[in-house]
């Protein structure tokens, strides 16, 4: 009989044990949810662009494409910061002017040299898939207005002004 009594108190223990886990990943997910719609409503008090699946597919930050990333990067009045995550042994002349540069592996230790969470960060790299990465991790991280440059270096129109100024030997 205690054996039966044991056995069941150890299945109750397990039940228990696995509420709590969901309550947890419940908790987080409850927090998450709070912090994304916070970053939302920062980026409509701000006037900040906001893609419309930002907000129906609940993605905590923006896939600008190239074109509207550099008609930011070329506004004076516009107030951002350029995160550049490629890689350390990317060759690349036409890198951006005043980007802070942190390769994606480094990026978890020096997050904080972004400074400040709710300024626009325009997060670009070589094709813009470890943007992408970057962009996610800086969400983690508390970060609340998050721009990723879709395509990165390959598809920047400054690249190609500059490639055709080559070419035309100006």
């Amino acid at each position: 009989m205690s054996l039966r009594v044991f056995q069941m108190l150890e299945f109750i223990n397990s039940r228990l044990s696995n509420i709590e886990k969901n309550i947890s990943r419940l908790d987080e997910k409850l927090d998450f949810s709070i912090a994304l719609q916070r970053n939302h409503l920062i980026r409509v008090k701000n006037g900040d662009f906001i893609d419309d699946n930002m907000i129906l597919m609940a993605r905590p930050y923006n896939d600008l494409n190239p074109q509207k990333a550099f008609e930011v990067f070329s506004n004076p009045d516009a107030d951002f910061i350029v995160l550049d995550v490629t890689e350390e042994s990317f060759e690349n002349q036409d890198r951006l002017e005043g980007a802070i540069t942190i390769p994606l592996e480094g990026l978890d230790r020096r997050y904080a040299e972004v400074q400040s969470r709710t300024t626009p960060v325009l997060v670009i790299s070589e094709r813009g898939l470890r943007s992408i990465q970057a962009c996610e991790m800086l969400v983690r991280k508390g970060f609340f207005n998050i721009n990723n440059v879709s395509g990165g270096y390959e598809f920047w129109p400054g690249k190609k002004e500059n490639q055709f100024k080559e070419i035309k030997g100006l």
